[in-house]
């Protein structure tokens, strides 16, 4: 079982974070019109995963906006970005912020992602949740790059997951 901190707090997280080798596996989520999201239909591509616990807070936000401003010179990239927050918080704030160059998927119709990927917020304020975590996964679904942040309040470590691309 892996861990982390709510402000320097710990945290029990379900599961075990994937590792650097590790394939992760397929996984479903929610697009903002309500239809399915499949993490099978990136294959061929690397892939950033941004999984944070929540939009409306300020880290969080910070994360999809500076992962949408790097997405964007990315060559055969996506990034997802990826929490519990209902399909509707995720449209509202891409809309308002204009970001254009993530995926913003809920996780609200798979409550099994938190352990499955070792992110699922077990105990704390922020029960049922996900931990904040930065993956990179290669074309064939590898991690190239994992990192599940030391607490939940401070952001990922956005310059070696870009450079894990290369």
């Amino acid at each position: 079982m892996a861990t982390t901190q709510l402000k320097g707090n710990p945290v029990s997280l379900a599961g075990e974070f994937p590792g650097k080798g590790d394939t992760v596996k397929n996984f479903t989520a929610v697009l903002q019109d309500l239809s399915e999201f499949s993490l099978d239909t990136l294959r061929g591509k690397k892939v950033v995963l941004n999984i944070f616990p929540s939009i409306d807070t300020p880290v969080c936000a910070t994360s999809v906006r500076k992962f949408n401003e790097q997405a964007a010179g990315l060559d055969n990239t996506a990034v997802v970005c990826l929490s519990f927050d209902l399909p509707f918080a995720l449209g509202r704030f891409c809309g308002a912020e204009g970001i254009e160059n993530v995926t913003a998927v809920s996780l609200f119709r798979s409550p099994g992602f938190g352990k499955d990927f070792g992110v699922g917020i077990e105990d704390g304020p922020l029960s049922g949740l996900a931990a904040r975590a930065v993956l990179v996964i290669d074309e064939q679904g590898k991690v190239l790059f994992s990192q599940l942040v030391d607490d939940i309040t401070h952001e990922p470590d956005y310059d070696a997951a870009i450079a894990a691309l290369s």
